[in-house]
């Protein structure tokens, strides 16, 4: 199977219906990646057949879960997973890309620029250093312990906000180590289409 025979696949099985544009984004988007990523160091994944179902379709599991937000944060975004193929989905959904490398916030720029993501902004520096927002939901992909993210991130929620943290297999310790204000709202075993192996996604608000 080629790309988008993969992704057409991956969100037929993820029952998401996405129109011809949107798809042509994704696939665009996976091949500025691959691009980038051999000069970039992007993503620790090296295998481009693997680029579909370990950061497309991954990255899509989050949108059950943001359905009713209007604005997104995407911590330590790296390569822009999950807050672009997000924003492509959800148009409508205000997405900022923050990292603190350089690097990867000049490819995440360039892409936004290239893909025509009117809903994305991308901002680059630490977490704790950015204080002018505030939105909806703070999500990450392997950023930092569960403790750590909200304990960085906090602030960055608004008065009914909540974390999605995604997670590769079921955390037990980081969540038995979670702040006693901080609450399990769900924790969600994940089914990617094509990816053999464990993912999560965790659900936290504060008390």
């Amino acid at each position: 199977m080629d790309n988008k025979q993969k992704l057409q696949t991956g969100l037929a099985e993820l029952g998401l219906s996405l129109n011809t544009a949107q798809q042509l984004l994704l696939l665009e988007y996976a091949s500025l990646l691959q691009k980038w990523n051999r000069v970039y160091n992007l993503t620790a994944l090296r295998r481009d057949d693997k680029i579909i179902s370990h950061h497309i379709l991954d990255s899509l599991t989050l949108l059950p879960y943001v359905q009713e937000a209007k604005t997104l944060m995407d911590v330590g975004s790296g390569g822009g997973m999950p807050g672009i193929p997000t924003a492509i989905c959800r148009p409508d959904l205000h997405i900022t890309l923050l990292d603190s490398n350089t690097k990867k916030t000049a490819f995440l720029q360039q892409t936004v620029i290239e893909l025509g993501l009117s809903n994305v902004t991308v901002a680059s520096g630490r977490v704790e250093t950015i204080y002018d927002k505030k939105v909806d939901v703070v999500t990450s992909r392997a950023f930092a312990e569960l403790a750590d993210f909200v304990a960085l991130t906090k602030h960055l929620l608004n008065e009914h906000g909540y974390w999605a943290a995604m997670k590769g297999v079921y955390p037990y310790e980081e969540i038995a180590q979670l702040p006693a204000d901080i609450e399990v709202v769900a924790a969600d075993k994940l089914n990617v289409p094509m990816l053999d192996a464990e993912r999560h996604m965790v659900i936290m608000r504060q008390k």
